[in-house]
């Protein structure tokens, strides 16, 4: 069970939703620790003038807000307190709009929201009105002393709590050049165009997030366990760079890469190991169908 974050309520209108606030994600990246090489002990962090390259001690050093290059507003920890939002332990609905508006370059970080003290029947009238509505509340709450907008969603038996990046953190698309949004202005042809739509139609499937898993931290974790099998507990890691490198596709066609997509069937038939259809305990007809893994990357 995951630590709870916090005891509180969905507020909207006359309702209250008593809940308790849980992390929705787990974090399953590969670290490392920097290590002297020599003795294999932990290098630490030092804070450094920036100016003198001396180390400068923890009662020297204060926060600042740079208003201009090179110039600084000091401000003391109490007055940033001061400005922090008060914790109101409430997730308060501001309003509800359409789950499709919500565009994902907005959502942030997701959390869940379990019932607590015998609220479960509120809790559920809330989760089954929105799914049948489509609809979303978007909320405000405080969340370790700092102020979120927020999406409250629907996700199968849960009320899920995503954090939203406010509007002036997601850039805009004037920044970049993006090719018109009309088809003919672009320079895509209807016959393009059509064998786009038969691509995507061979190569859909449901959303299955079991399938995919990140490769690179398998391979970490098989050499870690490999070196300390060998006993090679303190020797530094080369980099292999043997590797071969395939040969970017020159294709200029559009319409003849369409096709050989769609002679190809879509995609390549997956490659896995006998651990993983051992794992999985898929037949040999579930191991015949396309591979749905993402590209997996070279790492330096």
């Amino acid at each position: 069970m995951p630590h709870m974050i916090w005891k509180g309520a969905i507020s909207f209108g006359l309702v209250h939703v008593p809940v308790q606030l849980y992390p929705a994600t787990q974090s399953e990246k590969v670290g490392f620790n920097l290590l002297d090489k020599r003795s294999m002990d932990p290098i630490g962090y030092k804070q450094i003038n920036k100016n003198t390259g001396k180390e400068v001690t923890r009662d020297n050093i204060v926060r600042g807000f740079e208003y201009e290059k090179g110039k600084y507003v000091v401000m003391t920890d109490a007055e940033i307190r001061a400005a922090n939002p008060e914790s109101t332990q409430t997730v308060d609905i501001l309003a509800f709009v359409d789950a499709p508006e919500i565009s994902f370059l907005s959502l942030d970080t997701p959390y869940y929201l379990a019932p607590d003290r015998k609220g479960e029947k509120v809790y559920a009238l809330l989760r089954d009105a929105l799914k049948d509505t489509g609809k979303v509340g978007i909320a405000s709450v405080v969340l370790h002393n700092k102020q979120h907008l927020a999406a409250l969603i629907p996700v199968g038996p849960a009320l899920a709590l995503n954090t939203l990046r406010w509007g002036d953190e997601v850039r805009n698309f004037d920044e970049f050049k993006f090719p018109d949004e009309n088809t003919k202005k672009a320079g895509v042809t209807p016959k393009e165009l059509e064998m786009a739509k038969r691509l995507i139609d061979d190569m859909s499937d449901t959303w299955d997030p079991t399938r995919y898993h990140d490769t690179f931290k398998d391979d970490i974790m098989a050499l870690v366990d490999k070196k300390v099998k060998e006993g090679k507990v303190a020797e530094v890691m080369k980099v292999d760079e043997s590797g071969e490198h395939k040969a970017s596709a020159d294709i200029l066609d559009l319409s003849e890469l369409l096709k050989r997509s769609l002679k190809k069937g879509g995609a390549a038939p997956a490659k896995r190991s006998k651990a993983a259809q051992s794992a999985s305990g898929n037949s040999g007809e579930e191991a015949a169908r396309p591979a749905r893994k993402t590209t997996r990357r070279k790492r330096a």
